[in-house]
This record gives C-alpha cells, structure tokens and sequence, in this order.
C-alpha cells in the first residue's frame, strides 16, 4: 500500500489552486478529499482539474464543486488480485482503501504490479506438536492441514513471496519429514528453503540457535507457522528498520468482556458500577523481526520461548519495538480457529 497517501488528503473547502499544488507534490496524480474524521468524500484527479479549467472555473473555486463524489473504492483486507483486477477493469491507476468509509490507505497499481525483493530470511517456525486440533494432528503436522485446498504454511510461504522475499528456513520436529516431502528445496516456488531440524522441542525461540552462520548479516523475520495473516510484511520490515531495535514483535488487539456488572467500591461505599465492561489489551501476534545480534546470543540446542527471550532483551535495556497488526490475524491454535479460518479463505478473508 502507498506509504505517502497522507500527503494527498486536502479538506472540501481547499481550493482548486490549492489541489493542483497538493498533486504535483504528491505526484501520483490525484487528491484525496476527505472531511475531519478522514471520512473519503470524493477524489480529485490531474484529468479532473484540466478539464474544469476548459469549462473555465474559476482557479478559487471550492474543489468540492470539481471531485468526483462517487469515487471506486475497496474495503480495507481485499486482496492483492482483487484490486488488480478492480484497476485493470476500470482503468485506474490508484484505489483508495476504505474501513467502513473511512480512509485508511491508497494502493497504487505500480506497487501492486512492482516485484519487490528482499534478502531478509524468513523463519518458520513448524515443529510443534498440534495437540489441540487432534485428530487431525495425528497423522499430519498442524502446518500441512490445509486451508482452500494448500496447507497453512504455503499461504504463509505465498504472502512472503508475493512480497518480494525468498530466502527461508524452516525450523520443524514433529512429522519433519512429510513438511521437508512437500515443500523440497523451494524450487516449486522459485526460492530457497532451508531446514532447521530440533532434535527436541526448543521452545519458541530455542531454533534461533541452530540457524546458519553464514545467514546475510540482515534481519530476520520470524513466524509461526499456523497463522492466517494479511499483515503488510514489507511494511513491517521498514518499520523495524526505522524504530533500530534489537528486535520487533507484532502485537494485535484482543478483547474480553467480562459477564458481569463490575463494582468499584471505597470500603464498605459503592462508588460505581460498570456493566459487562470491555477490556482491549494487546497480545503476542507470533511474528517478529529478529536482528542477528540477538539470534547470536541464543545458544545452541537452548531451551527458550520468545517471549522469555525478549523480555531479557528488555531487562538489558536493549530496545524491542511493537508493531500494531490492524490488517486480518487468526492464530489457528483451536477447532473454532481451524473452522472459522476456512471460512475466511473461501471469502478471501
């Protein structure tokens, strides 16, 4: 998604002088015009602007008299093939990204089409055990049950392609061999897997400490492999890169209403009293970038989870950085999980 879609936004009452400016600085042709509450209220285009000067509106005119009040637009989470196709049918160049009317983005067909590439590592992480979804974890490792018809880990291994990323690992311990059968060397994809082998289960970070010496001395993006995301993965990396922590973890909002009328009191006096409140807090989203200075300090065959890990971070006063995941998350942990993530893929969450 364009990254600089904030500079285009101009309020209806700006001018048409004033619109010209803000999309020769913008350069992608085209303003945004929105109210207060970033509610998209039209679109402005270079084509837009000409052709009102050949019906010799005035340059002070309201560039509300001028936008497009009935804008295309797609809803925050359609995917990548879906807005090529709305692009490609209609002709546009760029879509704004809407939340229930609200502006939230602008994607752009040259980033839709652009083939990004990043030598970042990705890693894996597909050796767990998968317990709480036996039966079916009996005979098949939880990353290989499959969701619309390819299994979990290829939809994780396809967002990182389809961002630009090729060079993987996989870290795996439980049924290895059937992963290592259906994946190969990577080649089916046109890219490179490794394979991290735990002789015994490490924990959630403990195979950081069996990853190659000679990785490129880049950040690495770690992953669980039983998750259904559409987080921006390029973004993500950007973003750990400006924030210079020794480590990013992604974090993803959680919800929990509590069945009951909650009372504050002040001794035997009481003070308020809140039905059923909700609280949000954020949780673990199990996606995290990695610097190789703190993959350094995991030592081999070490028992430890992530969270262990980047709490001693913190304890050291190294910096680790939180990444809010606003985009589609599922955590495929349980049967309700598994179930409604099906759902999800057949309406291309």
């Amino acid at each position: 998604m364009c990254q600089n879609w904030e500079s285009i936004l101009i309020q209806p009452s700006a001018t048409m002088v004033e619109t010209i400016e803000v999309i020769d600085k913008g350069a992608l042709q085209l303003a945004l015009v929105v109210d207060t509450n970033n509610k998209l209220l039209g679109i402005v285009t270079d084509g837009d602007v000409r052709r009102a000067l050949i019906r010799h509106q005035s340059m002070d005119c309201s560039i509300s008299d001028v936008m497009h009040k009935t804008p295309l637009t797609a809803e925050f989470g359609t995917s990548r093939s879906k807005l090529l196709n709305l692009m490609n049918k209609n002709a546009l160049l760029a879509i704004p990204i809407v939340k229930k009317g609200i502006l939230v983005g602008l994607e752009t067909l040259q980033k839709i089409v652009r083939r990004s590439h990043h030598d970042n590592p990705v890693f894996l992480m597909a050796g767990g055990f998968g317990t709480r979804l036996k039966p079916l974890t009996d005979n098949c490792p939880k990353p290989l049950l499959k969701l619309g018809g390819k299994p979990i880990l290829e939809n994780i291994l396809e967002n990182f392609i389809a961002a630009g990323f090729h060079n993987f690992y996989i870290s795996t311990h439980y049924m290895p061999e059937k992963i290592q059968d259906y994946f190969g060397d990577g080649s089916q994809w046109g890219v490179d897997i490794q394979y991290i082998y735990e002789e015994q289960p490490l924990g959630t970070g403990g195979a950081l400490g069996l990853l190659p010496d000679d990785m490129p001395d880049l950040p690495v993006i770690m992953m669980n492999g039983d998750l259904l995301t559409k987080v921006d993965l390029e973004y993500l990396l950007a973003y750990h890169n400006e924030k210079k922590g020794i480590a990013t973890m992604c974090v993803t909002e959680y919800e929990y209403q509590v069945p009951y009328g909650v009372v504050q009191t002040n001794g035997h006096e009481l003070v308020s009293m809140v039905e059923k409140p909700t609280n949000k807090f954020f949780v673990n989203a199990g996606i995290y970038v990695i610097t190789p200075s703190l993959i350094n300090r995991v030592a081999k065959n070490q028992v430890i989870d992530m969270p262990t890990l980047i709490s001693a971070q913190i304890e050291k006063g190294d910096k680790v950085s939180v990444f809010p995941i606003h985009e589609y998350w599922r955590d495929i942990g349980k049967w309700n999980d598994y179930n409604q993530a099906q759902i999800d893929v057949e309406n291309d969450f």
